[in-house]
């Protein structure tokens, strides 16, 4: 009867007409006033409306709507319902839970608005069992076929990791509505079943763009970066709007598989759209373009940021590091630092990493220690690993297995191979025997670990141990992973394998092949056949060694790229010793940049130079 009385002697007061074209916090704060100065906050009714927009509005704030609540004397269905959908969406979803108790408390009966909220909070904390609960009382109320309330207990099982509950009440559904379509889409994701999700995805009636950027972002967070892009191209073709969430996970698509090309249309894409380039997007082309081996755009694109986060800076740093630009990396590091921006254990993997591609042994001692003396950071595995590629690359493998044998975490597979990797390099017979033995015990089904313990051998003209090692491989069923290089032109990804003859322009390949080696063995080229590691003579290594995958991608490069452009290929292995010779003396015979991503680094090969500086 009160709140009655008020709006109708009330409600057309001045200042209460101006909430409702409020639009911000401080309006807020100024019509709260007047309301204050003219009486009407103390109308249960009056003071609902001013909770409602914190709560409830995107530009409100639900802690100043909680400080409002407490000042009303006897708060209805309607606050309560606020408060709960208001917190279910904050940084404090637990507080819903607690309004609902209270609310349960007063003797207040929840209705049909106030369970689908509450159902957001128990899956965004993960509370399984209350939200089990609450689906037994929506099924007593005869609200569980209710699409709202259906799609959110949809979302609740998801989030709590229940996947198959979801599935079952997806199923059941009479609604085949596109809210619980794609809560079922982001549940399958993040199980990991992209297979169940992309099935769903093509079966939907209608879409959205929420449909299309979880599709799009979950190929991505799954490892198909392919996919992502091929779903974009349906997306264009259906003239769905492509918003900031969807290109950020496209440019990551990008990022995955080299492709600097499309890389640099969605870039384009931002900029003719208007869009504006937040902290976000544009950390997300920094690593974009770090990781397509455009490191100077990435560069250029950090420093004009006017404010970075430590996404941002952990961006650069990662990817100088990973283009050989070890010393830039730090010096970004230290700048980092001087500005006051605290690194974190990510900031450290990228740093440690830097030293490790450019040997700086001595500085990576030192920012291993800052990282866990100062900054008292514990050291991961990734840190760890680091350490070891560090020591063993620069020659001190007794001093990496020292440094195993203290680890304050358990070695795992990796770092063990990181150590292999040094005594393969140094030539370390003994210890590398043993490294590689455990290495074989800790994953009896990792062809990398048999290859590289056989290549040891063999190195060593050990011929009978690495045939054996071989023919555990083949009784063990383990196939070695192939060499494969990835070349974009003209918008299209060709693929490469080793003496591959399956390319339409296959001729004109190996006819371009057959010229540059003939050309770069008239400059000195001599084929390092002590990489091709069988018992072979020495005429059968040299024609094993002229069709490895990224010289077949070097000359489809030649042939059908624009004269004096860089020649960008993708490697999945890491490169051979004869193809890094060969490809340096290419880029100088052909004044012709060529830039290599290998499975742990770019090499930006110039006038017969690598940015690796041979220290791989």
């Amino acid at each position: 009867m009160v709140a009655i009385i008020s709006r109708t002697l009330l409600g057309n007061h001045p200042v209460v007409s101006h909430l409702e074209k409020c639009s911000s916090m401080i309006q807020l704060f100024q019509i709260h006033a007047h309301m204050i100065t003219a009486g009407l906050a103390l109308y249960t009714v009056h003071a609902s409306d001013l909770l409602a927009f914190c709560a409830l509005s995107d530009a409100g704030d639900v802690n100043y709507a909680h400080a409002l609540f407490r000042q009303i004397s006897h708060p209805n269905l309607f606050t309560y319902n606020a408060m709960i959908r208001g917190f279910s969406h904050s940084l404090w979803p637990e507080n819903s839970i607690l309004f609902y108790t209270q609310m349960l408390e007063q003797g207040i009966s929840p209705d049909n608005h106030t369970y689908p909220f509450l159902l957001k909070a128990c899956g965004r904390i993960r509370a399984r069992e209350l939200g089990k609960s609450i689906h037994g009382i929506l099924i007593k109320v005869a609200l569980d076929s209710n699409s709202f309330a259906s799609s959110s207990l949809i979302s609740m099982y998801n989030n709590c990791g229940c996947v198959d509950l979801a599935r079952h009440l997806f199923d059941k559904m009479l609604d085949f509505n596109l809210v619980a379509c794609n809560a079922m889409i982001s549940g399958h994701l993040n199980a990991g079943d992209l297979r169940s999700a992309r099935w769903l995805f093509e079966r939907m009636p209608e879409r959205d763009g929420v449909s299309w950027s979880t599709m799009v972002a979950g190929c991505v967070q799954l490892g198909d970066p392919k996919q992502s892009l091929e779903l974009f191209s349906d997306m264009w073709s259906s003239k769905v709007d492509v918003d900031e969430v969807i290109l950020a996970s496209l440019l990551s698509a990008c990022a995955q598989q080299g492709l600097l090309d499309r890389g640099k249309w969605f870039h384009a894409y931002l900029y003719r759209s208007g869009v504006k380039l937040d902290v976000v997007l544009c950390t997300s082309l920094i690593d974009m373009y770090s990781k397509c081996g455009g490191i100077e755009i990435a560069y250029r694109l950090f420093s004009s940021m006017p404010a970075k986060d430590k996404l941002a800076w952990n961006a650069i740093i990662q990817g100088l590091a990973m283009n050989g630009y070890g010393k830039r990396s730090i010096g970004v590091f230290q700048e980092m630092q001087c500005l006051g921006e605290e690194p974190d254990e990510v900031t450290f993997v990228g740093v440690l990493s830097a030293c490790s591609h450019a040997g700086l042994l001595q500085e990576g001692q030192k920012y291993f220690e800052l990282m866990t003396e100062f900054y008292c950071i514990k050291p991961s595995l990734e840190h760890c690993g680091c350490m070891v590629d560090l020591l063993g690359r620069t020659g001190h493998l007794e001093d990496a297995l020292e440094f195993i044998k203290k680890m304050p975490v358990e070695p795992n597979a990796a770092i063990w191979g990181a150590l292999l990797g040094g005594c393969f390099i140094y030539g370390n017979m003994e210890l590398g025997e043993y490294v590689g033995k455990h290495l074989v015990e800790l994953e009896p089904h990792h062809s990398g670990r048999y290859v590289l313990l056989s290549n040891l051998y063999a190195n060593a003209n050990q011929w009978d141990k690495a045939r054996r090692v071989r023919e555990l491989m083949k009784k063990k069923g383990i196939q070695k992973i192939p060499g494969k290089s990835t070349i974009e032109a003209k918008g299209t990804v060709h693929e490469f394998a080793i003496g591959d003859k399956s390319h339409a322009q296959t001729k004109e390949i190996y006819q371009m092949l057959d010229k540059m080696m003939k050309r770069i063995a008239e400059a000195g080229y001599v084929p390092h056949t002590s990489n091709v590691l069988f018992n072979l003579d020495e005429e059968e290594k040299e024609n094993a060694l002229g069709y490895h995958s990224e010289k077949l991608a070097i000359a489809f490069g030649f042939i059908n790229l624009a004269p004096h452009t860089p020649i960008r290929i993708i490697k999945n292995l890491r490169v051979c010793v004869d193809c890094h010779s060969a490809t340096k003396l290419i880029s100088k015979m052909y004044n012709r940049e060529i830039i290599v991503r290998d499975r742990c680094r770019f090499h930006h090969f110039n006038q017969g130079h690598c940015s690796c500086k041979d220290y791989w």
